[in-house]
């Protein structure tokens, strides 16, 4: 399918929050040739730069809701948010409706409650989403509704690619692993660059050469086919520098049990943060 044919004027898909993410949605969107009355966006107060992306377009925002029943309501709020948000969006919402939330550990049977929606995706991306490079892996309320998969698909693609479990319990190991791991990769910059400063490095010169190494090695692994490991292996000759500071990295008490605990420890949080306030 296609967003251009999709979606109409007539029959829009209502994106409730332009931050961030819903504003990156919103640009692959258009950049995929979907008509800008065919999103009617509310929120009203978005980011400077999604507001001013929006004038261009031609696109208004604000807090009124459209007269009309959503066919798709992207849902990507905060999620301290949503307990706010959800009712307020339920006027726009019948049977037939498509929830679809970007917000983390927002549960489908809290998407259910706050909305009354029964047709309902869940969805965890990540911010790489911002510049079309981000993956999002989505739970579906009925495993069997294909149409919401679908849909679904068309609209997330525009910000990446697109995974899906049939158990939202692994939402918060997605969580851990995807949602929080550009964090993760970022850090390994900021602190490969420190490192190279207590070697002697220059701090801007030091901080070049951590990004430049860190997003080429990126994308190195992205067009490669090889799996990360040989990628590895091809970088260390025996004997040498790589393998010399891999010794250290890959120690019983280096990267790898490391990234195990700290992966350990988003889970947790993730699944403390889907558990309503009264229990938590």
């Amino acid at each position: 399918m296609t967003l251009a044919d999709h979606f109409t004027p007539n029959r829009p898909v209502v994106l409730a929050g332009a931050g961030k993410m819903g504003g990156a949605l919103l640009s692959g969107w258009l950049a995929g040739g979907m008509p800008p009355k065919a999103v009617r966006v509310v929120d009203p107060s978005p980011p400077p730069d999604s507001a001013a992306f929006m004038a261009r377009a031609g696109m208004e925002h604000g807090s009124t809701l459209p007269k009309l029943k959503a066919s798709v309501l992207v849902v990507a709020v905060k999620p301290q948010m949503m307990g706010t948000v959800l009712p307020a969006l339920a006027g726009i919402v019948d049977e037939r409706t498509i929830v679809i939330s970007i917000a983390a550990g927002t549960t489908i049977a809290q998407l259910r409650d706050g909305t009354g929606a029964r047709r309902i995706v869940r969805t965890m991306p990540n911010t790489p989403a911002q510049i079309g490079k981000g993956v999002t892996v989505a739970v579906a309320s009925d495993p069997a509704d294909l149409d919401a998969r679908e849909v679904t698909d068309a609209l997330l693609q525009a910000a990446g690619t697109v995974e899906w479990v049939n158990d939202e319990k692994l939402i918060d190991a997605v969580t851990a692993v995807s949602g929080s791991g550009p964090a993760y990769v970022f850090l390994l910059a900021e602190t490969l660059a420190e490192a190279g400063v207590a070697v002697g490095l220059e701090p801007t010169m030091s901080r070049r050469l951590a990004d430049a190494t860190v997003a080429g090695a990126g994308a190195l692994l992205a067009h490669s086919r090889e799996d990360p490991a040989v990628l590895r292996k091809n970088v260390t000759s025996p004997g040498g520098t790589t393998a010399a500071a891999l010794a250290v990295l890959m120690a019983d008490d280096g990267l790898p049990q490391l990234m195990r605990r700290a992966v350990q420890e988003a889970k947790r949080r993730a699944e403390e943060l889907a558990r309503p306030a009264a229990d938590s």
